[in-house]
């Protein structure tokens, strides 16, 4: 394996963990940078959860390759052909990181952040040249879940996304181009959108908090594990697709729109929301319930492996 071979990890809380799991499992030697005085028994704990995972998913390419860990985020850098960054979102301890690791790169090596909430322009700001910087946000834990959003912009050189594209495609992800900047991306916005319908129909005395999850997992949500919304309502509309499913429910789908809620997410809203998740999760354990979640993803991308869509 040439391409890509040598892959850095700056950050390595739940999200550069789980990402240097995954490039691991590709065969690549991944070095790894956090200041955290016990990362080194973390991040190998980590793995050694992750890693049954990964080979039941097929994502096990290889011998895993080397792992080290390095006190100085230039030492942990250099010689990387990729680095991942994840770490935490403040946009000062982004620029103070950037600073020291600039210098100690090789040329042509790529750097991506996988920020979800600050917006690529306001971190390139940190950079001398930022030109291989570049937004790869994934969604949590990357080991698991295939999304990375991807976005350069006007001070992005030629042929870098393409590059991280291709890098992310050769672990096994599936990218999607975001092709403006926008608070929060676009597949935390579609989160966000949903959220906040679900919690508007908890305030509003619908449905239950357990209803409304309930409501989305066994319902929408599995037809969303196939297909995004667009092309499945294309389904929705028969021989005639999208064009008669639009003319069909064009005046529902106003209505509903009309009639969607706005909730806050103030304090009063959290107790509601806290009370109907503890009555759902019947006293089971976070990390019990983390496992379920990991193990039902799990079957479901075994189910769909090869992941390809229309």
């Amino acid at each position: 394996m040439s391409e890509f071979q040598q892959v850095a990890v700056v950050g390595a809380g739940v999200i550069g963990a789980s990402w240097a799991a995954l490039f691991l499992a590709s065969g690549r030697d991944v070095a790894v940078y956090d200041p955290s005085p016990t990362v080194q028994a973390d991040v190998r704990s980590y793995i050694d959860n992750a890693w049954l995972t990964l080979r039941e998913l097929g994502l096990v390419q290889a011998e895993p390759g080397q792992l080290s860990f390095h006190s100085d985020v230039a030492s942990a850098v250099q010689g990387a052909d990729f680095v991942q960054e994840s770490v935490p979102e403040r946009i000062a301890i982004k620029h103070e990181l950037f600073a020291r690791l600039e210098a100690a790169l090789k040329p042509g090596a790529i750097v991506a952040s996988s920020a979800s909430g600050l917006r690529l322009g306001e971190m390139q700001a940190g950079w001398r040249n930022p030109s291989h910087f570049i937004l790869g946000h994934p969604f949590n834990p990357p080991h698991l879940i295939p999304l990375v959003e991807v976005m350069g912009n006007d001070k992005t050189a030629a042929g870098v996304v393409e590059q991280a594209e291709r890098f992310y495609g050769l672990v096994g992800k599936v990218t999607i181009r975001v092709n403006r900047e926008v608070k929060g991306h676009v597949a935390n916005r579609l989160q966000a959108a949903l959220w906040r319908e679900a919690i508007h129909l908890v305030k509003s005395g619908v449905a239950s908090v357990e209803d409304v999850d309930k409501a989305v997992w066994a319902g929408p949500g599995l037809r969303w594990a196939a297909m995004g919304p667009s092309l499945l309502f294309h389904l929705g509309g028969g021989p005639d697709g999208l064009a008669a499913f639009c003319q069909k429910y064009a005046d529902s789908f106003n209505g509903w729109w009309d009639d969607l809620g706005d909730p806050r997410l103030d304090s009063e809203t959290a107790a509601l929301l806290v009370a109907g998740v503890d009555q759902q999760a019947g006293g089971t354990r976070w990390a019990s319930l983390a496992a379920q979640r990991d193990e039902l993803i799990t079957q479901l991308l075994k189910a769909s492996v090869p992941l390809r869509r229309p």
